[in-house]
């Protein structure tokens, strides 16, 4: 499996909370199944030159998309943008 692209769609929410170092991640062009197989690799974020690292810790729903916890926080310009999926 090659470096992949995934596309932060937004923060890990409660009713009362966000937490920052978490969000919910599609990966580009796959469904279901390659999400499951997905559980336990690495993200970088920016794509271009990654600089906060994470870990994809789980499926969210049945659509493709993870649940992936960073180091760090991520800012609020990560949100839209893309990830790089790493083994």
């Amino acid at each position: 499996m090659n470096d992949r692209k995934g596309l932060i769609l937004s923060y890990r929410r409660g009713e009362h909370a966000q937490y920052t170092n978490q969000c919910l991640m599609r990966v580009i062009d796959s469904g279901q199944s390659d999400a499951n197989r997905m559980v336990g690799l690495r993200v970088g974020w920016p794509l271009s030159e990654p600089k906060i690292y994470g870990k994809i810790v789980g499926t969210h729903g049945k659509k493709g998309v993870l649940r992936v916890k960073f180091k760090k926080g991520l800012p609020g310009q990560a949100l839209g943008t893309h990830v790089k999926i790493v083994k």
